[in-house]
């Protein structure tokens, strides 16, 4: 009881104390207010996206089986259809299993004509998750068969938006892809898996002797069995399974993930590195306010004194020191509190869509207010223990007999310690911001290989159920563009079946006519265009001609390839009239005699590169895949969003039903390069936070310094000493400072920096330049800090301050 009264009688004292001291209180407040709110935004994030768990029963049980050899393509965790079919014929640890597939939807019949994320999925896809619909049913058995199969189930978003959330949309016949479907369920409100679905439609896993698909397959593991139990089946089941004729298998990984991974994994390194981030602002802005305490605690050295000589212990007067930084502390949680939720939504409302997952579990909780009181106890404790034992540990009672002028060397030196800490904490964070910018900069100008400005694409995906042959495929095709040529202010019209920089391509192998041989594992991409595709795109024709209307089936089949596959396999040659083929086992009606060359293109990425391409005239395609999804190009003189609607009519007169994508080149450019610019941004503003509080820093200390010297400046300035040397005193003192802040700096930042690999394109993690200019940066900003405290002490009167005490 004592204890607490105690406890009591030293909060209030502190409050009266900060009363007295409204600037230090403000400046203390609002520095850790800014460490504690950016740490609380981040943990926010942190808390949504990797710490919640998923929204079904039971998610601990929920998991992801794979089995990839290494080396495949990048397809995830995934099992291939007979590993699929053969594993849930022989488990016997999980209670169920499934598998789902990501795709879009062209939905028809609920207004304008739109396409939609869906998913198709097994039967037990529901009852392994643990989710049934809140209207109607889910799948029944058999009901993936051919002729049962026309059933779908509604999101409760896609219901809302599109139906008006109508209670007897039960039985209610849409189309998708063109073809009748019953709406049998409407999922509970929030549940998108996977990949944000709107729809879910069934389908059966069957073996395809020309094709082997892999795909997602999640299990519940049962009660009482152990994901060590289910990896150790996994790899005893993949030692059975017999090899598919032709293949051999190498290098087999098989894991059990937790189905959290696959909404997580891309962004938790991201998620880790930018809390490290906030968390140097926070050690900042605690080494800042420490600073702050350690100047007010020595300021009051005789009250501390008479305390003491009345009989006040160390530890009392410790405890009174920490409950002042502790109500400091706790004041500066609650405001970062507000500036969470202010915070909060600025970060997700400027962060490219799909960066942060599960973005509708990003909310402030009890967890997050217990993290953010529990942080601020933590950073009191810090910027107050250092402080208060550093001046305790005095001989208090001494200083009641003599008059203290100067500031003793071992509480400058402290002083100095902790600003040269803020500088080398705020040297590590702007030299990886600077890494960042650096990389974004590069990434931005990077020749794509085409030209985006003035470019407008409208992206349609055609149903095999409307148009199953290619015939019909190429004259939808070629009525599209003869309309669009006509569209006023359009140049130039065409198409492209893979767009640049899209989520859609085909890569493969191919054959060279003659002796000679493709390199192993060399593959290209095999985009079909137009006559006109690559002047409306800007890609550029370095030999040979283009592709003109006579390129089409009756006649003979050409190609043009891209500049880098030339210079690979005919280096110092001449490719035009060379010949081709895309086919395995080419037939005679399968070469393809290339008559181009053409500058190559970023096809995947601005940061993966460009890769080999031969491209072939969309005319001459004899596969309906290849065409089901078409882009059409169209550059104009006028401003890109004058052309939309009038590109949306001719869509509309050809085929109302079509939904269509439709964005600018640029667009599209900026969004491929969207993550890399938010990421710099991100770090730039918590290094900009963390160079502010390191300038504060330097500024309190020199200020303190010049205020504890004001008597050896009136002796020197009354010995003779000229008010400019004083001046170059303390700017020298600043550039000391600076200096070897920037050497800890430079160390730690070539430890901490490595972890930015990953997020870095061409460039070093140890690039001298930036090392350099962001060195350069500390130092004017210390000069700056350090000017206002020099000039104070040029315009101190020798007088004055012989008389100072």
């Amino acid at each position: 009881m004592k204890s607490m009264h105690t406890f009591f009688q030293d909060v209030r004292y502190a409050l009266r104390q900060l009363r007295k001291n409204p600037g230090f209180a403000t400046v203390a407040v609002l520095t850790l207010a800014l460490g504690i709110g950016a740490n609380t935004v981040m943990f926010t994030v942190v808390n949504g996206v990797l710490l919640r768990p998923l929204s079904f029963p039971q998610p601990d049980r929920l998991f992801l089986i794979s089995s990839a050899e290494q080396g495949q393509f990048n397809i995830g965790p995934s099992l291939s259809d007979h590993e699929y079919l053969d594993f849930r014929a022989q488990d016997r640890l999980f209670q169920s299993t499934a598998s789902f597939a990501a795709t879009r939807s062209s939905l028809t019949g609920a207004g304008d004509p739109v396409q939609v994320p869906a998913a198709n999925v097994t039967l037990d896809f529901f009852a392994t998750l643990g989710v049934f619909p809140k209207l109607g049913r889910s799948f029944l058995p058999r009901e993936d068969s051919e002729g049962r199969d026309s059933v779908v189930v509604l999101s409760d978003r896609i219901w809302k938006e599109r139906f008006g959330a109508d209670p007897h949309i039960l039985r209610r016949k849409i189309k998708l892809d063109g073809v009748e479907k019953s709406v049998i369920g409407v999922m509970p409100s929030g549940f998108t898996f996977p990949y944000d679905a709107d729809l879910w439609t069934p389908f059966k896993i069957e073996l395809d002797p020309h094709n082997s698909f892999s795909r997602p397959v999640l299990g519940r593991l049962r009660s009482g069995v152990s994901v060590r139990e289910a990896q150790a089946e996994l790899e005893t089941l993949v030692q059975r399974w017999p090899i598919p004729p032709g293949e051999i298998r190498k290098g087999v990984r098989t894991q059990i993930i937790p189905l959290k991974e696959l909404l997580v994994g891309n962004v938790r390194r991201s998620l880790l590195v930018f809390s490290g981030a906030v968390a140097f602002v926070l050690l900042i802005a605690c080494v800042n306010v420490a600073n702050l305490f350690l100047v007010r605690i020595s300021g009051r050295a005789q009250e501390l004194a008479v305390r003491s000589s009345l009989g006040a212990g160390q530890w009392r007067l410790i405890r009174q020191a920490l409950t002042e930084s502790a109500v400091i502390s706790f004041l500066g949680a609650a405001a970062s509190l507000f500036l969470t939720v202010w915070g909060l939504p600025v970060l997700i409302a400027v962060a490219p869509a799909g960066t942060i997952p599960r973005i509708g579990m990003v909310r402030l909780d009890v967890r997050v207010i217990v993290f953010t009181f529990l942080i601020s106890a933590v950073v009191g404790l810090a910027a107050g223990l250092l402080p208060a034992f550093r001046v305790t540990r005095r001989d208090l009672r001494a200083i009641l007999s003599r008059n203290e002028r100067t500031t003793t060397g071992r509480k400058t030196s402290t002083r100095h310690t902790l600003a040269i800490s803020q500088i080398a904490l705020a040297m590590i964070l702007l030299i990886c911001a600077g890494l960042l910018l650096k990389s974004y900069i590069h990434l931005r100008n990077i020749d794509p290989g085409f030209t985006p400005q003035n470019t407008l694409t409208m992206t349609v995906d055609l149903p095999d159920t409307t148009y199953h042959t290619v015939s019909q495929l190429q004259t939808f095709d070629t009525r599209v563009l003869e309309a669009l040529s006509r569209i006023p202010g359009a140049l130039a019209a065409g198409a492209v079946n893979w767009r640049p920089l899209g989520d859609a391509l085909v890569r493969g192998d191919f054959q060279i006519e003659g002796s000679q041989r493709v390199p192993p594992h060399f593959m290209v991409d095999k985009p079909s265009v137009s006559s006109g595709y690559f002047k409306t795109m800007g890609i550029r024709l370095l030999k040979g001609r283009d592709f003109s209307e006579h390129d089409n089936g009756e006649a003979a089949g050409v190609a043009i390839v891209s500049e880098s596959l030339a210079r690979t396999l005919w280096p110092g040659q001449n490719v035009v009239g060379k010949r081709v083929s895309l086919e395995d086992n080419p037939k005679p009606a399968d070469w393809l005699t290339i008559v181009g060359v053409v500058a190559d293109v970023h096809q995947q990425g601005l940061n993966a590169g460009s890769d080999p391409a031969i491209y072939q005239p969309y005319l001459q395609v004899k596969r309906p895949f290849f065409l089901s999804q078409m882009t059409f190009v169209v550059r104009t003189s006028l401003p890109s969003s004058v052309l939309v609607s009038g590109m949306r009519s001719v869509l509309r007169e050809i085929d109302k039903d079509q939904p269509a994508s439709i964005a600018s080149m640029e667009t599209i450019v900026a969004t491929s390069i969207a993550e890399p610019r938010f990421q710099a941004r991100l770090l730039g503003l918590f290094a900009a936070m963390a160079l502010s509080l390191a300038i504060v820093g330097i500024y309190g200390v020199l200020s303190n310094t010049v205020g504890q010297r004001i008597h050896e400046i009136g002796v020197r300035l009354a010995l003779g000493a000229q008010r400019r040397d004083l001046f170059q005193m303390l700017l020298r003192e600043a550039l000391f400072l600076a200096c070897i802040g920037i050497v800890f700096g430079i160390a730690g930042a070539l430890v901490v920096t490595r972890v930015l690999r990953k997020f870095l394109f061409e460039v070093r993690t140890d690039d001298p330049l930036t090392f350099l200019l962001v060195g350069m940066l500390l130092l004017c900003a210390a000069l700056a800090a350090g000017t206002l405290p020099a000039r104070r002490a040029m315009n101190v009167d020798p007088m004055e301050a012989l008389r100072y005490e």
